[in-house]
Order: C-alpha cells, then sequence, then structure tokens
C-alpha cells in the first residue's frame, strides 16, 4: 500500500491538502510545549499522540512513577582538540531553548541533575568526528545533551547507546550561522531497554544540518526528532534506519516546521521488520508557517516486512499555510518482501538466504552511505547482516 503526494508552486490542490492535513496535525497536539510536567495529563493511550506506544512497558516513564538510580547509564565524550566538554548545572543559560512536547521529556527536563555541553567554537573545522557513549548499566536515568556550533563550524557527532537501561532524555543540536553539523544517533540497546527522547535542532541562517538515526535494539524505543529555523537559507536532513524484531516497538515521530522563508527540509526513513509482534511506528509533520515563503520539503517512509505477524503504522502529515513554496510533497509504503526480485536472483544461481541479503542490503545501502564514518558504517551492515541470519536461525 502506497502512498504519494507531490503539491507544485502555486497549485490549487496545495490549498486542499492544507486543509485535510491541518485537522490531522492540530488534533495530535493535546498540549502545548512546556517545561512542567504538569502541563501534560498523564496519557491513557487513547490519545492520538500516544495510541501506537504500548504505555505499559514504558517501566512508569509515562506517569511519573520511574525515579532515576545511581546506576542509571555511564556517559563518555571523546572530542578533538579544541571542542569544550562541560558538565552544567541546571541553571546554565544554553539549557532549555527548546521546549518539550509531551509528559515523558518534560518530565526528563526536570528531573536531570548535570547536563553535558559540547561547544564547537566559530569557523573551527573539525577532520575527527566527537563520540558521546551512552551506556546503560541496568538502572533509570533522565538525561540532557545539547551540542553547540559556532558560525561556520563543521562537525560530526557520533552518539551511540548500548547496554541496559530506561532512559528519557532531551538533546538539543544548536547551529550558528554557515554551520554544518551531521549528527549520527545509534540505538543499539539490549533486549530490555526503553529509550525515549527528543531530538531538537535550531538551524541558524545558511546552516546545513544533517541527523542519521539508527535503531535496532532495545524493547521499546520512542523517537522524536524536531527541527526549527532561526535564520533564512536553512537545511536539513533527516535520514533514518531501523530493523524491528519480534516483540520490540519501534517508534520514529518526527516534526519539521518551517517557520522561516527559503529553507529546505528532506526526510527519508526506512525500516525493516521480522517476527511475531514486531511493531514499527513512523509518524512524519511538516508544517510550513504563512511567513515560510519559498520552502522546498519532502518526506519519504518505506517500510519492508519480512515475516509474517510484523505491524507498520507510518502516517505522513502535512500542512502548508501559504501558496508560496518551492514545492512540497510525502510518501508513505509499505510491502512485503518482492517475490520477483528474489527470483530473478536465484534464477541466476543465487541461493535464497543470499538473494534474500543483496535485497535488504540494497533496500539500506542509501541511508548507511550517508553515514560518512566508515567504522559505524561497518558496524552497522555487519548489524543488518546479524539481523537476518537471526530471521532464518
Amino acid at each position: 500500500m502506497a502512498e504519494a503526494q507531490n503539491i507544485p508552486v502555486g497549485s490549487t490542490t496545495a490549498g486542499q491538502i492544507a486543509v485535510a492535513a491541518e485537522s490531522t496535525v492540530v488534533s495530535r497536539m493535546s498540549a502545548p510545549p512546556s517545561f512542567d510536567v504538569a502541563d501534560f495529563p498523564v496519557p491513557h493511550g487513547r490519545e492520538e499522540e500516544w495510541r501506537f506506544t504500548p504505555l505499559e512497558r514504558l517501566r512508569g516513564l509515562h506517569d511519573g512513577t520511574a525515579v532515576a538510580t545511581g546506576d542509571g547509564v555511564k556517559v563518555d565524550v571523546q572530542a578533538p582538540e579544541g571542542v569544550t566538554v562541560e558538565a552544567v548545572g541546571r541553571d546554565d543559560a544554553r539549557l532549555g531553548r527548546a521546549m518539550p512536547v509531551d509528559r515523558v521529556v518534560a518530565q526528563a527536563y526536570t528531573a536531570f541533575e548535570q547536563a553535558s555541553v559540547v561547544t564547537v567554537p566559530k569557523e573551527t573545522v573539525l577532520t575527527e568526528p566527537i563520540r558521546i557513549a551512552v551506556h546503560g548499566q541496568g538502572g533509570t536515568a533522565f538525561g540532557h545533551q545539547v551540542i553547540e556550533l559556532g558560525a561556520f563550524a563543521e562537525a560530526v557527532v557520533v552518539i551511540d547507546h548500548t547496554g541496559d537501561a530506561v532512559l528519557a532524555a532531551n538533546v538539543d543540536y544548536v547551529l550558528g550561522d554557515g554551520a554544518k553539523l551531521t549528527v549520527v544517533s545509534v540505538q543499539d540497546w539490549d533486549d530490555k531497554a526503553v529509550h525515549i527522547a527528543q531530538h531538537n535542532a535550531l538551524i541558524g541562517r545558511d546552516a546545513s544540518f544533517k541527523s542519521v538515526v539508527v535503531t535496532f535494539g532495545g524493547d521499546v524505543v520512542r523517537l522524536h526528532p524536531r527541527v526549527e529555523y532561526t535564520g533564512r537559507g536553512g537545511e536539513a536532513e533527516l535520514f533514518g534506519l531501523y530493523f524491528t524484531d519480534a516483540g520490540q516497538h519501534q517508534e520514529h515521530r518526527l516534526l519539521v516546521t518551517h517557520n522561516t522563508p527559503h529553507c529546505k527540509s528532506n526526510v527519508v526513513y526506512k525500516g525493516a521488520l521480522q517476527g511475531e509482534a514486531a511493531h514499527a511506528v513512523w509518524i512524519g509533520d511538516v508544517l510550513i508557517e504563512a511567513k515560510a515563503e519559498g520552502t522546498d520539503t519532502y518526506e519519504m517512509n518505506r517500510n519492508l516486512v519480512l515475516t509474517d505477524g510484523a505491524r507498520v503504522d507510518s502516517v505522513p502529515n502535512l500542512e502548508i499555510e501559504t501558496g508560496e513554496i518551492v514545492g512540497a510533497g510525502h510518501a508513505s509504503a509499505t510491502g512485503r518482501f518482492d517475490d520477483e526480485q528474489l527470483f530473478y536472483l536465484m534464477a541466476r544461481g543465487i541461493p535464497e538466504y543470499e538473494a534474500r541479503r543483496l535485497v535488504v542490503r540494497g533496500f539500506f545501502a542509501e541511508l548507511v552511505q550517508q553515514i560518512g564514518v566508515t567504522d559505524i558504517e561497518e558496524r552497522l551492515l555487519a548489524k543488518i547482516e546479524e539481523e537476518l541470519e537471526a530471521s532464518v536461525a
């Protein structure tokens, strides 16, 4: 089943799509963003923004019963020379530049004790990535991370989540004018981990932001990437790759707010699912405000279902408040393994398992290549191979 829509400049269809999308997007926002947990009611699973999430598996993060334990997560930051890494208190002025949008991340903001701030000075061009290792040690933790680039700085940041933990966190990416930031966030948790986070990108004038989100592990992973522009000419690329196994719930809910003229965004997320009760959710919201003339945006989600018993929910939403745009569109498709592709390869002497492996690798190849960090790319390809091995074991 597939859905695709493209809206060219000046199209009368744009107004029709805007009306339909408006009712969908607005109905999702049961509460405005807030730092105060009390501003968000305890979800019961009937709310639009929570209806796909298994609340009973969140270990108390959604209703306030979860409390931090001393052995929650260990965070280690390795940064090249010239980068400043600080542990700061709650009163630091660099914190809180983006507001939480649900109860869990609001609780994360009110409950963290120290935040980590990584600063790349203006005009600094890093040749090695900044590596942030977040390792779960079996407990519950609330975290806050800020990564800030000065004007015309360039950096690659790899955030690697491993181990076992219950983690709720906010991560802010702040880009100065002309800055370029690539962030690779890998969720390779152990089987019982729970991870809920809001990723906030604030993109300056003529700045470029690329996000690559890779999700493999964990019992429940629910990520909320968000993008806003603070100056004209900003560009955002949001890529995602997820491989959902039996019993796992992996949910990615994106919001790109075009609130500034002449900015661009491109979203591509792909997922593969296998096993009984494997559940992936992708929600892609794009809002083009009335003042955001000259916007160019597109979002796409593709899902490959490898076995029976897996479920995908894919919901793209597009709200347009101005007709003065370069272009806007979205597409969503979910399908089973392509038997014709499999037959084509097997007819040329390739064994069935090898043929399946080639098709899945090809499905993910364009996203893996976006990472640009060789050791991470190799590790993820090996992880895909491991997942495929498990499917035929």
